[in-house]
């Protein structure tokens, strides 16, 4: 009995193969939009606005394997507290479902501006009493 229940269902006859079979993986697209928004959480913490509205992420790539790597600059070389902000993005990154790993590296060209926030930013800004 036991030969046939093998038979009719290969995960008796082999049960490592279901063990290293894994749920189907996020695509790129959707884990890179899930990163971008749990972004939104990070802040510097001497601007109130957070690291996507500010313009600071250049780049956001994720690979078929959930690697995701982050060109990003601060709004100023030789900031104290990036490597808070690169430990922050990581972390928030981590916790979207389909990564694996997180780089971060940190790109001074182009140099940072007001011009690079986005609307939304802009507007936060304002509502803090920046004039941007």
């Amino acid at each position: 009995m036991a030969t046939t229940v093998a038979r009719r269902c290969p995960a008796a006859a082999a049960p490592d193969i279901v063990a290293g079979m894994s749920e189907a993986r996020p695509d790129a697209d959707s884990v890179r939009s899930a990163c971008i928004e749990a972004l939104k959480v990070v802040r510097d913490p001497e601007i109130p606005v957070n690291i996507v509205d500010l313009g600071l992420v250049y780049r956001l790539d994720v690979d078929d394997d959930g690697a995701v790597e982050v060109d990003m600059t601060l709004t100023s070389m030789g900031c104290p507290v990036q490597d808070m902000i690169q430990a922050d993005v990581e972390l928030a990154c981590m916790k979207v479902d389909g990564v694996t790993k997180v780089a971060v590296e940190f790109v001074w060209s182009p140099p940072w501006s007001t011009d690079k926030m986005t609307e939304d930013g802009k507007k936060q800004m304002r509502m803090f009493g920046f004039h941007v």
